[in-house]
């Protein structure tokens, strides 16, 4: 079973229209992530990447990440588009977030601008949030989009998304 595009309304982004290979921009969007009470992302300096099918995933500077509560893993994975990635666990307290974040220390030509920004899995943190928004994460385990209400899909990983 296929699952219709769902018409964008206004204000309002499809999925089904964003580019592939994928697009970098620039994002002033606030974007907060707030893991066991911590607040340990509060910028307005990131980067989207936006790619056919996927909702948008945020990739936040370093500085703007309280790094102190991350911690590099052994996890490695290789996207076709953006390169070699690298993952951190968030550590707030007694708990932990396990390969919560990733990164791509040497990017390809294309993603340059992305160079050690992080982004994050919104199904692992406790609130991901753009311009107070909640957002919801990317169906399927895998995916770290994120979902508000001005992103329309159906969306890559959930059921019946041309045979995904």
């Amino acid at each position: 079973m296929k699952r219709d595009r769902i018409a964008p309304g206004p204000g309002q982004e499809s999925v089904w229209d964003y580019p592939r290979p994928p697009r970098l921009e620039e994002s002033s969007k606030h974007i907060q992530i707030v893991f066991n009470g911590v607040t340990i992302v509060d910028t307005q300096r990131a980067k989207r990447v936006l790619e056919t099918s996927h909702p948008p995933v945020y990739y936040i500077p370093p500085l703007d990440i309280k790094m102190e509560y991350l911690v590099r893993t052994i996890q490695e994975s290789f996207c076709e588009w953006k390169g070699g990635a690298f993952y951190y666990t968030v550590v707030v307290g007694d708990k932990q977030a396990p390969n919560a974040a990733w990164g791509y220390p040497n990017p390809t030509p294309s993603f340059a601008s992305i160079k050690d920004y992080l982004a994050f899995y919104p199904q692992i943190m406790d609130v991901c949030s753009v311009d107070g928004e909640q957002v919801q994460p990317q169906p399927g385990g895998f995916y770290g989009g994120w979902i508000t209400s001005d992103i329309v899909g159906p969306f890559k990983g959930e059921p019946g998304t041309w045979g995904w």
